[in-house]
């Protein structure tokens, strides 16, 4: 099974060479996998780091491509064209993997051939500091995109599926359902979500099966400024007005049931705030109410 690996990237030229060197160095055939990095317009030293890395890892197949239509969208079915496998692995531009990532999705894929897509947990390292006190379980998966769900392989709670930065699928998947919607995921700084559940819920849909595996592991650094509450804001405003692009592109009963399901989930960010009043957590639950209402907001905005 050869795997093609796509990362994309946009101006993270600090961390570029990190994650292609943690992928070449797992412990894995040369002969059985490719790495495809998307350029969607780097501005920075991006290329330059292309060139040390190839230098210091030159039986490692690495095809540098750029993709001009700026949109995570844009790059992510840029990788798929350019990609030779028939798995692909969507790893993050700012993070790395554990040694035994690609044998693990290796073997997965070949245990289960009914699986069409799978993902592992995503491990938040802070770059600059401890996590702050006033973290929690939600904003941690929004700021961080942490995601855990045990030692043991287990199909995706409802409602769950892989995050975007690790992620794994066949590639009939996209053959069969078609590529990632380019209305939607982030375009150079704009925090615009929503094309990885646009994906799940179209393999939902055609009753397609996904999995968590515990193996195939990555570790996301987090700045400073994914802390501050400018990101917090800016970022749930983009799911909101994200999530309105992709229920309308649906139909408008699917974007008045978004709305009735927005109305339900204040109800239980009020809950969630009490609850956190009670344990003596007041910003841990005020910041639960500014991610709701920005999300809100967007959702409402045309």
């Amino acid at each position: 099974m050869k795997i093609s690996v796509i990362v994309c990237t946009f101006n993270r030229d600090k961390y570029i060479y990190n994650v292609l060197a943690s992928i070449a160095g797992n412990d894995f055939p040369k002969s059985e996998y490719e790495i495809i990095l998307v350029d969607n317009n780097c501005t920075d030293n991006t290329a330059v780091e292309v060139k040390r890395f190839k230098k210091d890892f030159p039986d490692t197949e690495l095809k540098y491509v750029i993709e001009s239509h700026l949109g995570l969208s844009y790059a992510r079915n840029r990788g798929i064209s350019e990609s030779v496998g028939n798995l692909l692995v969507y790893v993050d531009d700012d993070a790395t993997v554990n040694p035994q990532y690609l044998p693990a999705l290796s073997a997965l894929f070949g245990k289960y051939p009914d699986i069409m897509a799978a993902g592992g947990p995503i491990i938040p390292v802070y770059e600059d500091e401890a996590e702050p006190p006033w973290m929690n379980s939600h904003l941690r998966r929004l700021l961080t995109g942490y995601l855990y769900f045990g030692k043991k392989e287990r199909p995706f709670p409802m409602n769950c599926y892989p995050g975007g930065g690790n992620a794994a699928y066949r590639r009939s998947v996209f053959e069969k359902t078609g590529t990632f919607h380019t209305g939607l995921g982030r375009k150079g700084k704009n925090l615009s979500a929503g094309e990885e559940k646009d994906i799940f819920d179209r393999m939902t849909s055609a009753g397609m099966k996904f999995i968590y595996t515990p193996d195939a592991i990555l570790y996301h650094i987090i700045p400073h400024y994914k802390l501050e509450s400018a990101y917090l804001e800016q970022v749930s405003n983009c799911i909101g007005k994200s999530e309105r692009v992709r229920t309308l592109s649906v139909s408008k009963k699917k974007y008045r049931m978004r709305l009735l399901s927005e109305a339900v989930k204040w109800g239980g960010t009020i809950v969630l705030c009490l609850f956190h009043l009670l344990r003596l957590r007041p910003a841990s639950g005020r910041k639960l109410l500014i991610f709701r209402y920005y999300v809100t907001k967007g959702l409402l905005q045309n």
